[in-house]
C-alpha cells in the first residue's frame, strides 16, 4: 500500500522536477489556491470557513461545493501546507500529489481486495491516479475532481467489503467514512460516478445471490456516508437554485465529448482529431485524457484473443459497466452537468481492474498464439496506430518523438516476453514498468495543461498594494483566459485588477470572485462570468447611472472601482469620483470621502428613520454592532452579499433578515430599541446537515465501539 502511494508521488515529483509548473495553471491560479488560502487563514482566526469576506461572487464557499469545505481531508491538507513558506505553485504541487499517492492507493487496494498480485494491484493504482484524464485535468487545474475522485476507488473498495458474506454483520461500517470524503471532496461528477458503481454493485450481488437482504450492509453503510456528508450536498442544492448555473446553455451539453474517433489514443494519446471544447468549435485535440500507459487496453485484447471465453465468464459484470461508462463519455449531458469527458476517471480505472484480472488469466498458462502475447500485441497494436495516424493525417503535433517511444518500450515488452525470463519478478513487474515509462513519456512529450491558460501570478498578491482594503472594489476587467494568460502578458498581472478570486490572497474586499454556479443575487445582477469578470455591457450601465451616491453602487458599499487598461470606463458623476492609482494595468477610482462602514443605518425606501451604530464586530460568518433607534423603525444595511439562510436577534428578539435587491441583508430593528444587534450565517440546510452529520456519525462511532468489542471478545475464547 504505501509502495503505490509512492510511486505516484515519484510519479508526480518527476512531472514537476521536469516542469515547475505543471501543476499551476488555470483555476488553480485563479481560483483554487486564493480559496485555499483563505481557508486556512479561517482555520487559523479559529473560524469555520462557510463564507469569505473577500469576495460577493465566490462568497459562500460552503454553497460553491468545490473547495472541499466539508472534508476533513481537504481541510488538514490545506492547514498543513499553508504552514510551511511555499511560493503558489509549490502550493499547488503538494496539494496535487498528496490527493494523487491517496488514489494511488486506494486502487492499490481496490485491485488487492480481489487477490491480485502486488505488482498488478501497483499498476492499478498507478492508473487510477496519474491517467490522462487526472493529469490534464484534476490534477492541474480542478481540484475538486482530483478530491473527490481520490476516494472512488476507497469507496468501491470498503463497498465490496460490505457485501463479503463471510465478513462480521459490522461490515457495513466499511464503506461510510470513504462516501463521506467522496461526497465532501468537491465534484458531482463522482458523486455520479459512485452510485453508478454502487448501483451496479447492488445488481450483481442479486443476481449472484437472489437475495435482497445481501446488500443490506452496502446500502447501510452508504446512507451513513451520504449522512456524514450531508452539510456539503445540502449546501449546493440550497446555492445552487436560482443561479446562472441552472440557466447555462444547452450547447455546453455538447462540449468535450468523446468523439468515436478519439479511441485509438488509449495505444497512442498522440493521435489527433477534432474534439468539441469549451467553445462549441471542433478543434484538433490530442488525445491526451485517454493516456493509460499502453498496458491496459493491450491486456483487454490480449485477453480476449487467448481467453475470450473465460474472460467473458470472469469479467462481464467489468465488462459491461466499461461499456456503461465508455458510451457517457460520448453521449451529451443534461441538467446542471457537463463535459462528459469527466466519466473518463472511471473509465480507466475499470479499464485497469480489468486488466490486472486478465494479466493473471494469461499468467496461469503458456500462450502459444502470439496475438494473445500483451508484449508482442503492444508492438503490433502501437506500430498499426501509427500508420494509421500518418495516413489518415491524424499525427497532430506530437507524434515524434512520442510514437518511437512507445515502439520502443513495447519492444523492449515484446523481447522480455519471447525470452521467457525464469524470474518471476521480471515477468510480473514488466507491465507495471511499461505502465509508468509510457505514462512519465506521454507527459513529457505532450504538455499535460491541454490549452487551458496560465497566467504569470507572482508572490506580490499577497499584498494589497496598490488597493485599500478598508474600500470594497468593483473590478472591470475583460475575459482573463484572453488579456492576461502568459501568451498575451509575459510579466506579473493581477496585483491592480485582480481576476478571478485573486482579492482573497491580500483580504481585499472584492465583488468579483470565480464561481461556475454564479449564484443568484450579486452574479446574476452584475451579469457575472464564471472567471470573476463582469459582462462590460452591465459594467458601463452600473457606471454611468448607478454610481453616484444615491445609485446601487453606494447602496452596496462599493467605494472602489478598478477599470482595466484595455477599456475607457469612468464611474460618473466625476466629481464624486476621484482617480487614486493608475497603473500598467488599469486605473484605480475612489468615492470621494472615508471608505463606506460596513454595517450602516440607511434609508432605502423613504419610510425609515436612521439609527445610531456603533462598536461594529465582524467575523467571517456573523457580524454585530450595537444600534439605538428612534421614534420610527431603522433599517441596518450590511455591506455583504445577500444568502439565505441569515437570522438576526436583538435583546432576546429574533428579527427578520430581508434583502436589498438580493444583493445585501437588510434588518429592520423596531423603533426605540437599543442594543447589540446580532447577524448570523445559520441557514436551514446547515443545521439539518449537522443533524444527520451527528446522527450518522454517532451510528458509526457506537457501531464501531460495538464492532471492536465483539471482535475482542471471538479473540478472547
Amino acid at each position: 500500500m504505501i509502495a503505490a502511494g509512492g510511486v505516484a508521488m515519484a510519479f508526480g515529483l518527476l512531472l514537476l522536477a521536469h516542469d515547475p509548473l505543471v501543476y499551476w495553471n488555470d483555476d488553480y491560479e485563479l481560483s483554487i489556491l486564493p480559496v485555499c488560502a483563505d481557508m486556512a487563514r479561517a482555520w487559523n482566526q479559529g473560524e469555520f470557513p462557510l463564507l469569505s469576506p473577500y469576495s460577493w461572487i465566490c462568497g459562500n464557499l460552503a454553497g460553491e461545493f468545490q473547495y472541499g469545505v466539508f472534508s476533513i481531508f481537504i481541510n488538514a491538507l490545506i492547514v498543513c501546507i499553508w504552514k510551511f513558506p511555499l511560493i503558489f505553485s509549490q502550493q499547488a504541487a503538494v496539494l496535487a500529489i498528496a490527493h494523487l499517492a491517496a488514489l494511488a492507493t486506494g486502487g492499490f487496494m481496490l485491485a488487492r481486495g480481489r487477490n491480485l498480485s502486488i505488482a498488478s494491484s501497483i499498476l492499478v493504482g498507478l492508473v487510477a491516479s496519474v491517467n490522462g484524464w487526472i493529469i490534464c485535468w484534476g490534477a492541474t487545474d480542478w481540484l475538486g475532481a482530483l478530491g473527490a475522485f481520490t476516494w472512488l476507488p476507497w469507496a468501491w473498495w470498503a463497498a465490496e467489503k460490505s457485501l463479503d458474506l463471510g465478513r462480521s454483520r459490522w461490515r457495513f461500517l466499511w464503506p461510510a467514512p470513504f462516501v463521506y470524503l467522496l461526497v465532501t471532496g468537491g465534484f458531482p461528477y463522482t458523486v455520479l460516478m459512485l452510485v453508478l458503481v454502487l448501483v451496479w454493485l447492488t445488481g450483481r450481488a442479486v443476481f449472484e445471490t437472489r437475495s435482497l437482504r445481501t446488500v443490506f450492509p452496502l446500502a447501510s453503510g452508504a446512507a451513513l456516508g451520504f449522512g456524514l456528508g450531508a452539510p456539503a450536498w445540502l449546501a449546493l442544492l440550497d446555492y445552487i437554485h436560482g443561479s446562472a448555473r441552472q440557466l447555462q446553455d444547452s450547447a455546453a451539453h455538447f462540449q468535450w465529448l468523446v468523439p468515436a474517433s478519439a479511441w485509438p489514443a488509449l495505444i497512442l494519446p498522440s493521435w489527433t482529431v477534432k474534439w468539441a471544447d469549451f467553445s462549441s468549435w471542433m478543434m484538433p485535440h490530442a488525445g491526451t485524457e485517454l493516456a493509460c500507459g499502453l498496458v491496459p487496453p493491450v491486456a483487454v485484447i490480449a485477453g480476449f484473443v487467448g481467453k475470450g471465453r473465460l474472460l467473458w465468464r470472469s469479467l462481464r459484470w467489468e465488462l459491461g459497466l466499461l461499456l456503461i461508462v465508455l458510451l457517457l463519455t460520448m453521449i451529451p449531458t443534461a441538467g446542471v452537468f457537463r463535459w462528459s469527458f469527466r466519466w473518463l476517471p472511471l473509465f480507466h480505472l475499470i479499464l485497469a481492474l480489468c486488466a490486472a484480472e486478465v494479466l493473471r488469466l494469461l499468467s496461469m498458462d503458456e500462450i502459444s498464439r502470439r496475438l494473445a502475447r500483451p508484449g508482442f500485441l503492444a508492438f503490433a497494436l502501437v506500430g498499426i496506430t501509427a500508420v494509421a495516424m500518418r495516413s489518415l493525417g491524424f499525427a497532430g503535433a506530437y507524434a515524434f518523438p512520442l510514437t518511437w517511444i512507445f515502439l520502443s518500450i513495447a519492444l523492449v515488452w515484446m523481447v522480455i516476453e519471447l525470452a521467457r525470463p525464469k524470474s518471476t519478478l521480471l515477468r510480473d513487474w514488466t507491465p507495471t514498468a511499461v505502465g509508468f515509462i509510457a505514462l512519465l513519456a506521454t507527459y513529457f512529450c505532450i504538455p499535460p495543461n491541454c490549452g487551458v491558460p496560465k497566467y504569470n501570478f507572482s508572490q506580490s498578491l499577497l499584498k494589497p498594494a496598490p488597493l485599500d482594503s478598508r474600500r470594497l472594489y468593483l473590478s472591470i476587467y475583460p475575459p482573463p483566459e484572453n488579456a492576461y494568460r502568459i501568451e498575451a502578458r509575459n510579466g506579473p498581472v493581477g496585483q491592480t485588477v485582480r481576476p478571478g478570486s485573486a482579492s482573497m490572497w491580500a483580504r481585499l474586499r472584492f465583488i468579483n470572485g470565480y464561481s461556475p454556479i454564479r449564484p443568484a443575487g450579486v452574479a446574476r445582477q452584475f451579469a457575472s462570468l464564471i472567471h470573476g469578470e463582469i459582462d462590460l455591457s452591465t459594467a458601463s450601465w452600473l457606471l454611468m447611472n448607478e454610481a453616484s451616491s444615491a445609485g446601487l453602487l453606494a447602496h452596496i458599499g462599493i467605494d472602489g472601482i478598478i477599470v482595466a487598461r484595455e477599456l475607457s470606463f469612468i464611474p460618473q458623476p466625476p466629481s464624486e469620483w476621484i482617480l487614486a492609482v493608475e497603473t500598467d494595468e488599469g486605473r484605480v477610482f475612489h468615492r470621494r470621502g472615508e471608505p463606506i462602514p460596513t454595517v450602516r443605518s440607511f434609508d432605502l425606501d423613504g419610510k425609515h428613520s436612521t439609527a445610531n451604530v456603533a462598536d461594529v464586530l465582524e467575523s467571517r460568518n456573523s457580524f454585530s454592532a450595537w444600534v439605538r433607534t428612534g421614534d420610527q423603525p431603522a433599517l441596518i444595511t450590511f455591506s455583504r452579499p445577500f444568502f439565505r439562510g441569515y437570522e438576526a436577534r436583538i435583546g432576546g428578539h429574533h428579527l427578520t433578515v430581508n434583502s436589498y435587491r438580493d444583493l445585501t441583508p437588510v434588518v429592520e430593528v423596531p423603533a426605540k430599541t437599543s442594543g447589540r444587534l446580532v447577524v448570523r450565517y445559520r441557514p436551514v440546510w446547515l443545521v439539518i446537515g449537522a443533524a444527520l452529520t451527528i446522527i450518522s456519525g454517532a451510528v458509526w462511532m457506537v457501531s464501531a465501539l460495538l464492532a471492536l468489542r465483539s471482535q475482542t471478545r471471538t479473540r478472547g475464547q
